[in-house]
């Protein structure tokens, strides 16, 4: 029984309304600090023999104390729940099986929930799943919570109810069927086997439906191709860890090349073993993040990929088709004997926007055998029609189309013709668009419908043929929305939910389980193969590809970002801060251009006095469209006479001011293909990029970034290749980690968490960085503060580029230079990258170092070393004097020059109540003046020791996780203990490879790395 006694501190507590109470309630210190009487005296203060350090802490002191006082929060109180949910317990995650589908990234995911709240994504390591979030994906959980998503149906601009826009919609289809007039419902790739049936009950109830399906980034070519060469409509699969030797012919296949998801397979053959490695050859254009992880990059034109490719299939297969010389003929060669001596261990992969080309890649890979080249179980993430959606834009405009219902596009935008398409609208009776936010689309149409996010929503999808998988809502609709396919019951006159609906025929396909754990699970699969053997005119195909010329003026080359795919996420601010893998650009789309071009037309790029990179402007013509102002940016390994242009920025409606970056490169994507032959002119003016990475090369310092080739790995010892520092110590040279001035304490006893990066798996793909930024509540600063430096990441991806032909290069030359003036010279010529460098990425992070400068110079202890291994900071001893940030050798700590949180100037998810609901609870959001870095996810290591002290158990082995770890899907970040020797940490911490950043200072960090090997 409860006590209800009152106990007293003071008599004077018993007189209701006195002051001194008050005060003591409400103060911790009654008395002011007499700072002000030591510090304001400049007698008392010279005459003191306080120190330095001292002197910070009374300083530090008295600051923290009046900013506690200035920045107390309001008191808040929370709402209890009146029946709590069993499944629910306040201050542990629950974990829900999901798919993303969006038209444009679709994969397995579970999400993160905290109190009802979504708050991260996380890969789904079921055996089956199609995993592998990319950025996109992991960024999506943020726009959810995006403040302008349309929160309620409109009609002409006005709010209206479901019950009136269904009712508007059902007369129109009405009286279109009774006219015989044309009804279209035009949606993105679904792949959702629900929605196709309830499509085809659709169009049987009205006979002058149609169903076209638009992706805005087109796939149609290849489409074609394979329903030429094996009677279906859809995309090969390829699994690249069967493949000894890889060609790809302009196919980024680590980006979104065929819906993406290729990077796990490829680095299982990426990791020497047994002396052996997969062996990766890149002809193409654009620097790419295929291209910048290839063994041999060649630069080419588009037109001579295509000469490229016909001679490589004459090569394979032993035809003989006539075409003309390329000036990478010897390579071409070279990459078709390996081809072929690699036999079904070899595959090929082009990304040409042609049905010729595609053709023959089938025509290879079967001559080949190709085990990684899997036809007979075909992708369907893509479904994207291009002549039914040319076809559609003329017939509304000829007044022929009555009704015409959208979903999940925004052909206003993304429509090279947009303006064809908005007077057709005009002709359109009824126009009604399912649609996340008042788009530039939804601003045109009759009824603006306000559809659900997908975290919201049920669904299936079929990925891939035998693979069927489910999504399912993890919170209950923010706003007053619904689904098209709620609509399509409504329209049709069934009274059924769509969740019954889809429930029925979910367990129709999924017969081997039950609906709840099809659900629990996310996916299912089952046995269903198709057609293996092409049958096509491949000849013919050669002969007409073989034909192809470059135009006169320049190829832009269109392509989308890691970061901003298609665009649909271009309001997420995390997307638009994410730095570009290779330019390491945020917040701006930009033509890439080689060197030689650019000193040609006088285009370059330099830096300003605040650390910002500046460049000039181009303007591209295509035909009779002229898209003006394009800033420039000088890319090395770009082909000459090729200039690159993302897709996916320029967008204005429904949009933050702040995201309304770039320019709309979907005005140049004519006939939806992704090379044009235009002309570019220079023009006036200077642009200002937000790079976060000005040093473009190492400059032979081989000890940052350890580099060598297969043959070398082979036959020579870890002593020639994973060279260790040494130092001096009594005059005699010692390996740097055997000197040691500090005192350590005993590390073998408890946890101890190392994380071990593999620089021959890392693609540079930067899923962990946005996984960081979600689990650590990191914030976005904006584009004028990260020209400043001071952008917030936590995690970055340094990419190097080598200044000679290769990395080793650098080093041999940096070794040959000499004297004073020559080592100058020498170092100023290796700050400038090759014309086709060799490229790597280095993820780095806090380093957590046993020995961190960072701990020894803090005046108030607000840094320190915890016992199993990770760095740690206290945000409220912290005063800001960023000396640790001083004293860090790897430059990853990052201090909060303003509040990020709450502020008016940084409007971004932190600035209001519903951007605030992806916070993660268990980390603090910073405030103005604190220093942060990685954790190392504390939050998440110290989860995974309660469950398992509350389940009476040990942790397991590889238990342990943090978020860049569970994000990679390459396998490259491998967090855990390395006192569990059976963890995999434990033996990656042994062997050869493995190196540790910048070792010969003796920071002795708790991060390392692994020498990146070629295959030469």
């Amino acid at each position: 029984m409860a006590s209800n006694k009152k106990y007293w501190k003071s008599v004077e507590e018993l007189n209701e309304n006195s002051s001194i109470v008050d005060k003591l309630r409400n103060n911790e210190f009654v008395e002011e600090i007499p700072t002000e009487e030591f510090l304001g005296d400049k007698n008392t203060l010279s005459s003191s023999s306080t120190t330095r350090r001292d002197f910070l802490k009374y300083v530090g002191f008295s600051t923290a104390a009046a900013s506690l006082a200035a920045c107390e929060g309001p008191l808040k109180k929370s709402i209890p729940y009146v029946l709590q949910p069993e499944e629910i317990i306040p201050g542990v995650a629950d974990y829900y099986a999901t798919t993303i589908a969006d038209g444009f990234d679709f994969t397995n995911i579970l999400i993160k929930s905290r109190e009802g709240r979504p708050i991260k994504v996380v890969n789904n390591n079921e055996e089956g799943a199609l995993t592998g979030a990319n950025a996109r994906v992991h960024a999506s959980v943020l726009s959810l919570y995006d403040s302008l998503r349309l929160k309620q149906p409109k009609i002409e601009g006005k709010a209206a109810s479901w019950s009136e826009v269904d009712s508007k919609i059902k007369a129109s289809l009405e009286e279109a069927k009774a006219a015989g007039s044309k009804i279209v419902v035009l949606t993105n790739t679904m792949a959702s086997p629900s929605t196709n049936k309830l499509m085809s009950e659709l169009n049987a109830a009205y006979p002058t439906l149609q169903h076209v399906v638009y992706d805005a980034v087109s796939s149609d070519a290849a489409l074609d191709a394979f329903q030429q060469a094996y009677g279906e409509r859809a995309l090969a699969d390829y699994d690249f860890g069967k493949a000894d030797v890889i060609v790809s012919v302009g196919a980024d296949f680590l980006g979104d090349w065929q819906g993406g998801g290729y990077d796990a397979a490829y680095a299982k053959g990426r990791v020497p073993k047994n002396g052996k490695m997969s062996k990766h050859i890149q002809f193409e254009a654009n620097m790419s993040l295929a291209g910048a992880n290839a063994d041999k990059r060649v630069p080419m034109t588009v037109a001579d990929q295509k000469l490229a490719l016909v001679k490589l299939y004459s090569l394979v297969t032993g035809s003989t088709v006539s075409v003309a010389a390329t000036a990478a003929d010897a390579e071409v060669v070279k990459a078709a004997q390996q081809l072929k001596a690699a036999g079904s261990a070899g595959v090929l992969v082009s990304g040409i926007d042609d049905v010729n080309a595609q053709l023959l890649v089938f025509a290879i890979n079967q001559a080949l055998g190709s085990a990684a080249f899997n036809p007979a179980q075909p992708k369907y993430v893509r479904g994207g029609n291009n002549k039914e959606v040319a076809q559609l834009v003329k017939d509304m405009n000829a007044g022929s189309v009555h009704t015409l219902i959208m979903s999940g596009v925004n052909p206003a935008y993304t429509l090279a013709d947009a303006a064809a398409f908005l007077e057709g609208l005009k002709k359109v009776k009824l126009s009604a668009t399912y649609t996340l936010r008042e788009d530039e689309t939804a601003a045109a149409t009759t009824i603006a419908a306000s559809t659900t996010h997908y975290l919201e929503s049920w669904g299936d999808v079929q990925m891939k043929k035998g693979h069927y998988s489910v999504t399912q809502p993890t919170i209950r609709p923010l706003f007053n929305s619904k689904q098209i396919q709620e609509g399509m019951l409504s329209w049709l006159g069934k009274t059924e939910s769509y969740y019954d609906y889809l429930r029925a025929v979910g367990t129709g396909i999924a017969t081997g389980t039950t609906w709840n754990k099809l659900v629990h699970n996310g996916f299912y699969t089952f046995e269903a193969t198709g057609n293996s053997t092409a049958s096509a005119d491949f000849s013919t195909a050669a002969s007409q590809l073989a034909a192809a010329k470059k135009g006169a003026g320049f190829e832009l080359v269109l392509y989308t970002k890691t970061g901003m795919g298609d665009g649909q996420q271009s309001n997420n601010p995390w997307l638009q801060e994410f730095p570009d893998p290779l330019t390491r650009v945020s917040w701006d789309n930009y033509a890439t251009v080689s060197r030689a071009d650019a000193e040609e037309l006088g285009l370059e790029n330099w830096f300003v006095a605040n650390g910002g990179m500046n460049g000039r402007y181009i303007s591209i013509k295509l035909g009779d469209k002229v898209l003006e102002n394009v800033p420039v940016v000088v890319q090395p390994g770009q082909a000459k006479g090729t200039i690159g242009l993302a897709l996916g920025y320029g967008r204005k409606a429904g949009m933050k001011e702040e995201m309304q970056v770039g320019v709309n490169a979907y005005t140049l994507y004519k006939g939806f293909n992704n090379t044009q032959d235009v002309t570019i002119e220079k023009t006036a003016g200077e642009h200002e990029f937000a790079c976060i990475q000005l040093q473009k090369t190492l400059m032979g310092r081989g000890d940052i970034l350890k580099d060598t080739d297969l043959k070398t790995f082979n036959d020579q010892g870890a002593d020639v290749w994973n060279v260790k520092p040494h130092v001096s110590l009594d005059h005699q040279s010692v390996k740097a980690s055997t000197v040691d001035i500090w005192q350590s304490f005993d590390r073998t006893i408890g946890h101890h968490f190392n994380l071990s990066i593999d620089l021959n798996s890392c693609t540079g793909c930067g899923a962990c960085v946005i996984a960081c930024h979600a689990e650590n509540n990191v914030p976005v600063v904006g584009k004028t503060e990260v020209r400043k430096s001071r952008d917030m990441h936590w995690l970055r991806i340094d990419r190097y580029y080598s200044s000679e032909d290769t990395f080793q290069g650098d080093v041999e030359t940096k070794m040959a230079a000499s004297g004073l003036m020559g080592s100058i010279e020498t170092f100023k010529g290796l700050e400038n990258p090759a014309d086709n460098p060799q490229v790597a990425f280095q993820p780095v992070m806090c380093q957590h170092c046993n020995h961190a400068p960072c701990e020894t110079v803090c005046p108030v202890a607000a840094t320190s070393h915890g016992r199993q291994g990770q760095n740690q900071m206290a945000y409220n001893r912290c005063v800001g004097t960023r000396y640790c940030a001083n004293n860090c050798p790897y430059k990853v700590r990052r201090f909060n020059w303003f509040l990020y949180a709450q502020n008016a100037e940084f409007d971004y998810n932190m600035n209001d109540d519903l951007g605030r609901m992806v916070l993660n609870p268990d980390v603090n959001v910073r405030s103005r003046g604190v220093m942060e870095k990685c954790s190392m996810c504390i939050q998440m290591t110290q989860a995974t020791i309660l469950k398992a002290k509350s389940e009476g158990r040990l942790v397991k082995a590889n238990e342990f996780e943090v978020a860049c770890s569970a994000a990679c899907s390459s396998g490259s970040m491998v967090f855990g203990d390395v006192n569990d020797k059976e963890s995999e940490v434990a033996k990656l911490a042994q062997d050869d490879r493995m190196y540790h950043l910048l070792e010969h200072i003796g920071t002795q960090p708790n991060v390392f790395y692994h020498v990146k090997v070629r295959n030469s």
